[in-house]
């Protein structure tokens, strides 16, 4: 069975992009996206609800010029070979190859999609992604937490959820990220 893997770069106040919905405060070095690219390499799959998708899309175009840095232009591959599962109800077509537009968020779909698929699958965007957590989909969180404190705007984790966590690696880059994945604690984990 595939994981479903809820990714995200936050602030260290935990939001993915600040009140003026801006997340430039986020963009990766070198180094970190190649870390990035190297944990996207086992997705198969992104399920995405709109505003990220509409961010996201920038890819199917874009990072494939020569002239990018090697980390963007690997990103910009891996994901045009990933398939899109875009959670909409006012999209009215694909804007990417490998793209489907699934009206509302169906979590025994997802289930069956995670038993079915041979690569794993990766969550995005805050309201979907809350929708994942409260329907016990998600498997694992890998945060990027960097050192910036932006004081408000849309919160990565929603309020009312409560997750029992394992640490299940760690990591600090010379910019200061600090790379953070948990696995859910299931009953009888002392870890």
């Amino acid at each position: 069975m595939a994981k479903l893997i809820c990714t995200a770069i936050t602030s260290l106040d935990g939001y993915i992009a600040d009140e003026k919905g801006t997340f430039d405060w986020a963009a990766p070095d070198a180094e970190v996206h190649a870390f990035i690219n190297d944990q996207e390499r086992s997705i198969g799959t992104y399920l995405y609800g709109r505003r990220l998708y509409d961010t996201m899309v920038y890819w199917e175009t874009e990072g494939a010029s020569p002239d990018e840095p090697p980390a963007v232009r690997d990103y910009a591959a891996l994901w045009r070979a990933a398939d899109k599962v875009v959670y909409s109800t006012t999209l009215l077509a694909a804007r990417s190859e490998r793209t489907r537009i699934s009206r509302a968020f169906d979590p025994e779909a997802v289930r069956a999609l995670k038993d079915s698929a041979g690569r794993d699958l990766s969550v995005g965007g805050a309201g979907l992604a809350a929708h994942a957590f409260r329907a016990g989909l998600i498997d694992e969180v890998r945060l990027f937490v960097t050192p910036v404190v932006v004081g408000g705007g849309t919160r990565f984790l929603p309020d009312g959820l409560r997750l029992d966590l394992r640490t299940v690696d760690e990591r600090r880059f010379d910019s200061g990220v600090v790379y953070l994945r948990y696995g859910l604690r299931l009953p009888g984990d002392r870890g």
